[in-house]
Parts: structure tokens; sequence; C-alpha cells
């Protein structure tokens, strides 16, 4: 092999692993946001759980027959 093919092999390699670590490091962000998400989904579950008196109405039962 030449020597500006290995150099070009190189350059090609070396941006190759910066996208790698970028895409890594997006998916590490968004699996926190997707974290966070889950657990606020979780914390208005339980305050609907918890605001309904019997547990067995539903917010659609709820609204008035005429809506």
């Amino acid at each position: 092999m030449s020597e500006s093919r290995i150099t070009e092999l190189e350059t090609k390699f070396t941006f190759a692993e910066d996208l790698l670590e970028t895409l890594n490091q997006t998916v590490i962000r968004q699996q926190r946001q997707i974290d966070s998400l889950q657990e606020q989904l979780r914390l208005l579950h339980q305050q609907i759980r918890d605001n309904q008196p019997d547990g067995s109405s539903t917010p659609r039962e709820e609204i008035p027959p005429h809506y």
C-alpha cells in the first residue's frame, strides 16, 4: 500500500471514530431525556390515581353529558 493510501485510510478512520463518538453522546443524551420523560409520566399517573376519589372513575367519565 502506498503512503498516501494509508494516510487517506487513517483520515477516514479518524472521522469515523469522531462520528461514532458524536452519535454515542447523542444516544446517551436521548436516553437521559427518555428516562426523565418516563419519570414525569409516572409521577403524573400517580397524581391522577391519587386524585380519583374511589379509583374507578376516569377523567372521561367526569365530563358533563352535554359535552
